[in-house]
């Protein structure tokens, strides 16, 4: 008897329904065991029902029994088919990763291809190396009611996931029960709705993965396949971050109050330096390295020298058996530093020089003293390997995994200022000292230009007006302009990574992006004559008819000298946020697309003309219906030279799973 090899597909597909039919055996056993054979019974008949005909117009029997169910069966039967869907969708997302991986080993990954493609195109070194300097990728997540999931659950898949990795055993077999029987056991509702800091919870849970390994095998991948062709990509470059919307989307979300901010904000510290000073102390037990044997660089023993006097935290037993290991004492100090920037951020007390790290940057400092060194003295290899995924990675995350934007609508910046700039102590009728040619009383009815004409003439004013009516304000007032003080609170105490971008909703002109620029000096985050420029604003064009003036909101903006100013002090780069959603719903996909890819090219040539570069932050949704779809075709589709290297887009809340969950799905990804 002959026998045909199954074809590729076809060998995967039954592994993959093997697995699938093994944890769906061994979840039947747990509701036996846990509930009795009558729920696995009842499941069963479901299940079968909705194989043979679906649950519409159901036989009289299967009909009876549906009706007869009280709420606790019911519960317990959705339960168990919420479970069934948790195995099999992480069932699929270690068979895809499989997949992955096997085409890796044989073709190669996506950079290799990449740099392959455009060597066989001709593109020279230096221009290559060119667009290195310029690269700049960033995802950011955004929460999402439906993946609210609490961390226990998404640990149990983990752990599912690393088993189903392993071979076949009977140990692998009854540990697979227990990971099973733990998770019909776990409630996966919360008592409560979630709030912003449980969507942070979710969001870090995420970024700790990314942070703790596929960051530094993406950024270790590009580095290789750019050596290859003779480009260095610099250890301290970042070419590759994250960004976060959850606790900064204020944009209908009244849970998201200044504090949450701030709160939110301190829990991404926490967990981000807490996962530093663990890759700091797995390289400080690695890197054993004798300074008798090799030596080190004078630069780093001043700094370790430094550092011993600065810190007495380290102790005496350190100091004594790493006396010749100078390497391995020199991150004893960098996690001591990371200790009490840990301590800092949690107490909210002041920043002590030369103690604990005031941002990412001096942690990054101190790492490239390290890589420098090491390089120097015979250990190219090292520096190349552990040392520079450290350095990378801390490049990478900084001291926060992610840099929060924060949203807000514009009605609600207009609507503070006009109550901070209406100055109440002022004769109606007559003009009002806090805005220049405004009676007082009358900025909410005033037009676009006159709004436009008003706010662009008092920021060219020297001196800000208007903090001191800040009791005036209402509730909604005093919100929106207290987060601005917010942010100046949060750069001052986490750093530049902490908020760089302040993206304004329903931009539909540019007197909406000038009003948050009004309350941003308030709080000193902006100052153009003082050359004071913490912060960029984000237009976000959603609708139709803002897509069509996007070239008209940028002239306005980029003509008006005080703003003009800000964007020079910012590098003379302006961000612009495309929504893919709105505008997919109200003119239907091709439309939309159409009316973005437009927006995109004449908003990069106005921009040219006036010496800026525009970075595009891609406003992209889950679904195909709400902007998404594969990422690589999607980039690959926009218009040619409005990516320029640098490339900003969401991550939505309900596909952030499907991307990231497993370490092998999050590198492709990436």
């Amino acid at each position: 008897m002959t026998t045909t090899a199954l074809p590729a597909h076809a060998v995967v597909d039954e592994a993959l329904r093997a697995d699938i039919r093994l944890l769906t055996t061994l979840l039947g056993q747990t509701l036996v065991r846990s509930e009795g054979q009558a729920l696995l019974d009842l499941v069963e008949m479901v299940r079968g029902q909705a194989k043979v005909g679906g649950l519409r117009d159901l036989p009289a029997e299967v009909d009876a029994r549906l009706r007869a169910m009280d709420l606790h069966t019911t519960i317990r039967v959705v339960r168990a088919f919420t479970s069934y869907f948790h195995l099999a969708n992480v069932t699929e997302q270690v068979h895809r990763g499989r997949t992955l991986s096997g085409q890796r080993a044989d073709g190669g990954g996506w950079l290799e291809r990449a740099v392959a493609r455009f060597t066989a195109a001709g593109v020279r070194p230096e221009v290559v190396s060119e667009a290195v300097q310029r690269l700049a990728v960033r995802p950011v997540l955004t929460a999402h009611p439906t993946e609210a999931a609490r961390r226990s659950i998404l640990d149990k898949l983990r752990r599912i996931a690393d088993l189903l990795e392993l071979p076949d055993t009977a140990p692998r077999r009854r540990r697979l029960a227990e990971a099973v029987e733990l998770l019909w056991h776990t409630d996966e509702l919360r008592i409560g709705r979630p709030d912003p800091l449980d969507e942070a919870r979710n969001g870090i849970y995420y970024l700790e993965g990314l942070g703790s390994a596929a960051v530094a095998d993406v950024l270790d991948e590009l580095r290789e396949q750019l050596a290859s062709i003779g480009v260095r990509l610099p250890p301290e470059a970042r070419p590759l971050t994250f960004g976060t919307w959850i606790g900064g989307d204020r944009d209908g979300n009244p849970s998201v109050t200044p504090a949450t901010t701030l709160q939110v904000l301190e829990l991404q510290a926490t967990h981000g330096i807490s996962l530093l000073l663990s890759l700091v102390d797995n390289l400080r037990r690695e890197l054993s390295v004798s300074q008798r044997v090799s030596g080190s660089s004078e630069q780093l023993l001043a700094r370790l020298t430094e550092s011993l006097d600065q810190l007495p935290e380290v102790e005496a037993r350190y100091r004594r058996l790493n006396a010749e290991e100078s390497y391995r004492l020199f991150l004893t100090c960098v996690g001591t530093r990371l200790q009490l920037t840990l301590r800092r951020v949690q107490q909210r007390v002041a920043h002590v020089p030369g103690r604990d790290y005031r941002n990412g940057g001096q942690l990054q400092g101190d790492l490239l003293l390290l890589h420098d060194s090491v390089r120097e003295h015979q250990g190219e290899l090292l520096a190349t390997g552990s040392v520079d995924r450290l350095l990378r990675t801390a490049a990478s995350t900084g001291l926060l995994l992610a840099t929060m934007d924060v949203r807000e609508h514009a009605a609600q910046h207009h609507h503070a200022i006009g109550q901070l700039l209406d100055a109440a102590d002022g004769p109606a009728g007559q003009p009002a000292p806090g805005l220049v040619g405004v009676p007082t009383g009358t900025y909410a009815g005033l037009t676009r230009p006159a709004r436009l004409a008003a706010l662009s003439a008092e920021l060219a004013r020297a001196t800000e007006p208007g903090a001191d009516r800040r009791p005036s304000l209402d509730a909604a007032g005093a919100r929106t302009a207290a987060v601005f003080d917010t942010i100046a609170e949060a750069l001052d105490t986490l750093g530049p990574q902490a908020v760089e971008s302040y993206i304004v909703s329903m931009t539909q002109g540019a007197d909406d992006v000038l009003a948050a620029v009004v309350l941003a000096r308030a709080a000193g985050l902006v100052d153009h004559a003082a050359g004071v420029a913490r912060i960029g604003f984000v237009p976000l064009l959603e609708t139709s008819d803002e897509l069509e003036s996007a070239d008209a909101i940028l002239e306005t903006l980029l003509t008006d000298p005080s703003y003009r100013r800000l964007v020079s002090l910012r590098g003379d780069v302006q961000e612009v946020m495309l929504g893919y959603s709105d505008s997919n719903k109200a003119a239907g996909i091709t439309t939309s697309q159409w009316q973005i890819h437009r927006a995109q090219r004449r908003s990069r040539e106005l921009a040219a003309r006036y010496g800026v570069r525009l970075r595009f932050f891609h406003g992209r949704g889950g679904s195909v219906g709400r902007g998404g779809g594969p990422t690589y075709e999607a980039v690959m589709a926009l218009p040619r030279g409005s990516v320029d290297g640098q490339l900003k887009l969401t991550e939505q809340g309900e596909v952030i799973s499907d991307k990231y969950a497993l370490p092998v799905l999050a590198r492709d990804n990436l």
